[in-house]
């Protein structure tokens, strides 16, 4: 304890990405249970001045618990880097590689690791025909949080207006990927143990999109995955490999759909992984942490004793 209360602990939060309310969310509950281990902790909510403020604050650990552009993609970590503090999640490259989907995909097939059939183009070139045989997603390349998803089902006639549209605000580049029926599942890594598998069930939402994910009741967490053995198995796997192959450290999250209407042995595809995923104490990542048996402050404990740079 006597070390904790010594360390002194920024938790970067809040940001201006779609994000923000999130990582205020992940960064305050945090700082509050770092607090209750015995760390000293300063909250910063973070704008275009933080290598000001940094230099101000004058920490020795940066947890960043930012979520979404700038927060996530290696800028604020070679903020980080060029300013010498030791910082928690992914480092410059890992982070920058994850956050574009159309890279992201490309890294995990070339490991083995299954993925979707895709396309990436700008979201101008849709026309009145379909880029890709129904059902399929559109998701933006470099948003998080499912901000953006577009689900078209097997009978639309035609391409989502909404993607052409003035409304649409996440960027030009839009990645349409095979729609993959299944169950919703997701497995943290924790440095380079496999935590375990978690199913999520929205409820009341097509799929685990934003209201699904931090709207009260929007979803359901079972955790373990009541599936079989080997599938389990498959899926800790796979994400340990995508946290090795995109050269991670810290805590992830890796995302998957599992396909079991016509065979229990089914078809299981990697969606992604998040370097930065949700931190309050109910998100996921504490949950399969608390199931591996680390408590959330033995969870955050460790991504803060864990922070380097140069990672």
């Amino acid at each position: 304890m006597a070390d904790r209360a010594r360390k002194h602990v920024v938790v970067l939060m809040g940001g201006f990405s779609s994000e923000r309310p999130v990582s205020l969310m992940s960064g305050n509950a945090c700082a509050d249970e770092l607090e209750r281990c015995g760390y000293r902790v300063t909250r910063l909510d973070v704008g275009h001045d933080v290598a000001q403020k940094l230099a101000e604050i004058r920490p020795d650990v940066a947890f960043n618990a930012l979520h979404g552009p700038f927060g996530e993609d290696g800028t604020i970590q070679g903020i980080l880097e060029y300013m010498e503090i030791p910082y928690t999640h992914s480092g410059v490259l890992a982070s920058a590689i994850t956050m574009n989907k159309d890279m992201a995909k490309r890294v995990a097939k070339s490991h083995g690791i299954p993925v979707a059939e895709s396309k990436t183009m700008n979201r101008h070139d849709f026309t009145s025909s379909h880029p890709m045989r129904p059902p399929y997603v559109v998701k933006p390349v470099s948003e998080g949080s499912s901000f953006g998803v577009v689900i078209v089902k097997e009978d639309q006639p035609h391409p989502p207006q909404v993607i052409t549209s003035d409304e649409w605000k996440y960027g030009d580049t839009v990645m349409v990927e095979r729609y993959v029926h299944g169950r919703e599942l997701t497995c943290a890594v924790m440095g380079n143990v496999a935590l375990g598998v978690t199913e999520i069930i929205p409820q009341g939402h097509q799929f685990y999109d934003y209201d699904s994910k931090y709207a009260e009741g929007g979803s359901n967490h079972v955790c373990p995955a009541e599936i079989s053995p080997n599938i389990y198995q498959t899926i800790t796997k796979l994400a340990l490999k995508a946290h090795q192959a995109f050269g991670c450290r810290g805590v992830t999250r890796s995302d998957f759909r599992y396909d079991d209407r016509f065979s229990p042995n089914g078809e299981v595809i990697w969606l992604e992984i998040n370097t930065q995923p949700g931190m309050t104490a109910t998100s996921l990542v504490p949950e399969l942490a608390l199931y591996a048996g680390h408590s959330f402050g033995e969870l955050l404990s460790w991504m803060v004793e864990d922070a380097s740079c140069l990672r």
